[in-house]
């Protein structure tokens, strides 16, 4: 892994948004990915597919997913596949199925980088049967989850964030279950209820430490409500910061917990000493959507990819890192 992290802000309006947003002494921002998009009415806009979740693999490829419905003509579209996107960036022309990497699947969410691996996650339109698959080569694999054997109840309702320990041991956070859930390496279940609380959403996990980000008493991500983001490591379970709904969070190299603020349009970063500092983008933007932004830190005058990392989780569903995902919102 690089030290160098890339932060990825995802931007409504990003043609006219980099005028308005605000961010901290030493830090500048560009246009990673951008093309002709569409806005959710249909009509045609700049950027991307709205992103939910992103995350670099080692050689610099980019990774993002778009998750949630959209309703278009009586018709309910939430079947979207994944992209792949040079290093370096690009901008969109044309046929973007040139892009797809691996089928289209429902509420599609980008968990983790693993090696040559995306982990993924995937739930059905009732929320009800959910999946974590290993997407290799552009190659979909169950790698837990699924339809149950008869009687038995299904592992994954809504499966959403994704992390890998330092043992290499799988945490998925799965909403409608009320839980985060321990697997092994080979997607075995080592613990159903690892941690229990409500709507848990998102994860990052740096060494011994899981970070979970969870709704609260927020019935869905866009609606206001109160967020939680709670730290688990050797030393307990502790609650490291109430307010935000997370769009996206991923642990920089320093160990700072980067998050994404959905409806205060800002980035937070959550010092391990139970501080927060902040960052705020314009109040028109959201960090987890549309069309990519990448912010540097200049240090000594020249410009550094800035300290933020992240597949589901080192995307901000506005996080990442060259080898690890951030995770988005989902829909509900």
């Amino acid at each position: 892994m690089r030290r160098a992290a890339l932060v990825l802000l995802a931007l409504l309006a990003p043609a006219a948004a980099h005028a308005e947003m605000r961010l901290p002494p030493g830090f500048s921002a560009e246009v990673y990915v951008t093309g002709s998009g569409e806005a959710p009415d249909g009509r045609a806009a700049v950027g991307i597919p709205s992103t939910t979740s992103l995350a670099f693999d080692a050689a610099g490829m980019l990774y993002t997913a778009r998750s949630g419905r959209r309703y278009r003509g009586g018709e309910i579209e939430d079947l979207w596949p994944l992209f792949r996107f040079p290093a370096g960036g690009a901008r969109v022309t044309g046929n973007v199925a040139r892009y797809f990497y691996g089928p289209p699947l429902l509420n599609l969410q980008l968990g983790a980088l693993r090696g040559q691996e995306l982990l993924v996650t995937t739930f059905d339109r009732d929320r009800g049967l959910g999946v974590l698959y290993r997407i290799v080569d552009g190659r979909a694999e169950l790698l837990a989850g699924g339809t149950p054997p008869p009687g038995e109840p299904p592992l994954f309702k809504q499966p959403e964030g994704v992390a890998l320990d330092a043992a290499g041991n799988i945490y998925v956070a799965d909403r409608q279950h009320g839980a985060v859930m321990k697997l092994d390496p080979a997607g075995r279940v080592l613990d159903p209820r690892w941690l229990t609380l409500s709507r848990p959403r998102l994860l990052a996990a740096r060494g011994e430490r899981v970070w979970v980000a969870a709704d609260g008493d927020t019935e869905a991500p866009w609606l206001s409500g109160t967020g939680e983001i709670w730290s688990i490591g050797p030393d307990g379970r502790r609650l490291a910061l109430r307010g935000p709904i997370v769009a996206g969070m991923d642990v920089s190299p320093g160990g700072h917990l980067v998050v994404a603020d959905r409806h205060g349009a800002r980035i937070l970063a959550v010092a391990t000493a139970r501080r927060s500092t902040s960052s705020r983008s314009a109040p028109a933007t959201r960090p987890a959507r549309s069309a990519g932004r990448r912010t540097r830190r200049r240090r000594g005058g020249r410009a550094s990819r800035a300290t933020s990392s992240s597949s589901s989780p080192d995307a901000a569903r506005g996080r990442s890192t060259r080898s690890s995902a951030s995770r988005g919102p989902s829909t509900s």
